[in-house]
């Protein structure tokens, strides 16, 4: 996998509510390429972010069908991985790679 790759693999971490609970595990959540694997998005953030993963779990979201100012329209889906890491390890998402 080339550098290029994976920086096509994660896309952007997702900060959300329930991502930072998630934190209190050790977990740490981003939005990946619809192509990706797991085992794709354990070894770029393993390189990227220079931590240890113990496990990765993906989910495939739905866009969801939103009616804005009287028009319907649609949310693009997105594949998300929820991304434990090895105890002692962490990633600070708020600065960037």
């Amino acid at each position: 996998m080339t550098q290029e790759t994976k920086f096509d693999v994660i896309r952007r971490p997702i900060i959300s509510e329930k991502s930072t609970r998630g934190s209190e595990w050790n977990q740490v959540t981003f939005e990946v390429a619809d192509w990706a694997t797991k085992a794709d998005v354990k070894r770029a953030v393993e390189t990227l972010f220079k931590v240890k993963v113990a496990a990765v779990n993906t989910v495939r979201v739905h866009g969801k069908w939103k009616r804005f100012r009287g028009f319907l329209g649609r949310r693009s889906d997105m594949k998300k991985a929820i991304v434990t890491l090895a105890e002692g390890q962490s990633i600070d998402v708020t600065t960037g790679i």
